[in-house]
């Protein structure tokens, strides 16, 4: 994503995320913003985007962290939220392992109290290591943690599966993670 791209994305993710209000926004109670009110609030505080480009940075983000509506009036945020909205996922089965990568300075934190969703509504989870790995290393010293969704799901624990393929649950016990 060129770097103009990132930046939006950044923008986007704070506003769509955790602090509509830095811009005068407000998300229905699924997470969506017309467009075009997102637009003109966007150049009332100084961070002009065009309709091209919010378009370019949905459709190229690596991580598919936004969505437009099927008619491409509204868009959101796919997960990682910490302001409240439902965003309507439906409860679904995980596959026996997914990865979880974080810092080695919360280990001994996780190893006591597992994952925790802290300020966010879900612990997110990624189907392959490469992915856990790469949301890990922004955080300092990777330690990618397996975790054993197939017992924690038959153990009655509920999983989503979001829009861009993120896993989410409200919490993973530290008796099914497997440390390295």
């Amino acid at each position: 994503m060129p770097a103009d791209n990132v930046k939006i994305s950044k923008f986007l993710s704070l506003v769509l995320r955790h602090k509509p209000e830095e811009i005068g926004i407000t998300l229905d109670e699924a997470g969506w913003v017309g467009v075009e009110t997102l637009l003109s609030a966007c150049a009332r505080h100084r961070f002009p985007i065009t309709r091209r480009q919010l378009e370019t940075v949905v459709a190229t983000s690596d991580k598919k962290r936004f969505a437009l509506s099927e008619d491409g009036s509204r868009i959101r945020a796919n997960q990682g939220h910490s302001v409240e909205v439902e965003l309507g996922y439906a409860p679904a089965q995980p596959p026996e392992i997914l990865y979880h990568g974080t810092a080695d300075r919360f280990i001994e934190s996780i190893r006591r109290q597992g994952l925790i969703k802290g300020k966010r509504h879900h612990v997110h989870l990624s189907l392959t290591r490469p992915t856990a790995a790469a949301v890990g290393t922004r955080h300092g010293r990777l330690v990618l943690l397996e975790v054993r969704s197939g017992d924690m799901h038959r153990a009655g624990i509920v999983f989503y599966k979001s829009a861009n393929d993120v896993w989410l649950t409200d919490a993973v016990p530290a008796e099914y993670l497997v440390f390295p």
